[in-house]
């Protein structure tokens, strides 16, 4: 097998609204549902607040994207989309940062999968086994988006359908045994103000809306980017939102938060509490099956970002441009070794701890991506109704970067000066064209 895939030549084989809608969502509603809830033990119940400050968020970075597949149907990616508004250094820079997040992502999602595992085999929440579970997980996942982009995409939804399972089980178990009380009494375990336990957790918290960018990102795959791209992020947010807010108040209405912090599958235990054992496991179960298919699609979502760049002259060709529009073998290997090698440094005395040193490196990635993509937006668009929304964008992910603890943007800035000086290089070898790029 020499290629992946090409670039779809014609709308049958390119991916409906729809379709990429369920990307969008699938790629959201992964592990920032099933642990989130045990990062999030310290802020208590009162995450709800950030829980709706990040889904109000998530809808403008929505709109966001969607005005810019209006304005560049024909972009690759978000690279594109920025270089079009705001230059090809920042464009660079975007595609980078987010190939880098959809890689420490993906590894944050595979740790959400290992603690589900860990219900079933306890031995799991030792570094070392978990550490051998996580890289079983990747490669498997990997060898899926080697298959190419549309069974990525199928399985993605396939398995968005089953991780809903666990999901309605726990928001009806939640439901029944809801206590008044106990969501009260969590509602700040460290005693402090909402002023600053919110915004310390926004970072985590967004965590869950990333992904939003998905259908951005594989503009190249849908069939219509000028409509589709906006449909699929705003409908994949908004299914998210609401199945994220329902959750939270089921866990935190049963579980108290001091006994959340020490759980590796929220869900799992909230559903044993209520309806047995034997049904916690079909939770579990169908958790790993659902953070499995969360890695397959920001595996696949990595790689074409990847893919694009290689295009550029940004990464090497292993991940792609012999050929434009194909995927070589070679990427989604090299994104294996890469996550693995992640895999092996991150390793942390718990599941919990690893799981949100990662996500908070990720968020911090991604949301420096929004607010160059709304820099762009503000840029090219020639309608004020469009340039408010990428004033919103750009004032939310700036807000929510700063409000993050300094431990998570340390890492982004180590990178950010990694790939300027790079871009010494890059930038003098490389004159990419963006001339084809607008509709």
């Amino acid at each position: 097998m020499s290629q992946i895939d090409a670039l779809p030549s014609d709308n049958t084989r390119r991916l409906s609204w729809a379709v990429a809608a369920l990307v969008v969502a699938g790629n959201m509603i992964g592990s920032g549902v099933y642990l989130l809830p045990v990062t999030l033990a310290p802020t208590g119940s009162s995450s709800l607040v950030g829980w709706v400050v990040c889904g109000v968020g998530a809808v403008l970075l929505a709109l966001m994207f969607g005005g810019l597949g209006r304005y560049l149907p024909k972009a690759g990616g978000l690279a594109d989309f920025a270089s079009a508004g705001v230059g090809r250094f920042l464009g660079y820079q975007a595609g980078l940062f987010y190939w880098a997040a959809c890689v420490v992502g993906n590894v944050a999602v595979a740790v959400a999968a290992v603690g589900y595992l860990a219900f079933f085999f306890p031995v799991l929440k030792e570094p070392v086994w978990g550490a051998v579970a996580n890289l079983a997980i990747i490669w498997i996942t990997t060898a899926i988006y080697a298959r190419g982009t549309q069974s990525a995409a199928r399985f993605g939804a396939l398995s968005l359908v089953l991780g809903l399972v666990p999901i309605v089980l726990a928001i009806i178990a939640g439901a029944i045994a809801f206590k008044p009380e106990v969501f009260a009494a969590s509602w700040s375990p460290s005693g402090e103000p909402l002023t600053k336990s919110v915004p310390a957790s926004l970072a985590i918290i967004f965590w869950a809306f990333l992904g939003v960018e998905s259908a951005a990102a594989l503009t190249s795959r849908v069939r219509n980017p000028a409509r589709d791209v906006g449909l699929a992020s705003v409908a994949g947010v908004m299914l998210a939102f609401v199945i994220y807010v329902l959750a939270c108040v089921a866990v935190f209405g049963v579980i108290p938060a001091g006994v959340l912090a020490e759980s590796t599958s929220p869900f799992a235990d909230l559903v044993a509490r209520v309806m047995g054992a034997s049904v916690a496991g079909l939770v579990a179960a169908c958790a790993v099956i659902k953070t499995t298919g969360t890695i397959v699609g920001w595996t696949m979502t990595g790689g074409e970002t990847a893919r694009a760049a290689a295009e550029n002259g940004w990464l090497p060709r292993l991940f792609g441009g012999k050929v434009k529009g194909k995927t070589p073998w070679t990427n989604p290997l090299m994104m294996g070794v890469l996550m693995s090698v992640l895999v092996l440094i991150s390793v942390q005395p718990s599941l919990g701890k690893q799981f949100e040193m990662l996500i908070g490196v990720t968020s911090v990635l991604t949301l420096v991506l929004y607010a160059v993509c709304s820099m762009s937006l503000l840029t090219i668009s020639n309608s004020w109704t469009w340039r408010l929304v990428g004033v919103c964008g750009l004032i939310f992910s700036f807000f929510a970067v700063v409000a993050a603890a300094g431990d998570y943007v340390l890492p982004s800035l180590a990178f950010f000066a990694l790939t300027s000086l790079a871009w010494c290089w890059v930038g003098r070898t490389n004159d990419t064209k963006l001339d084809n790029i607008e509709g």
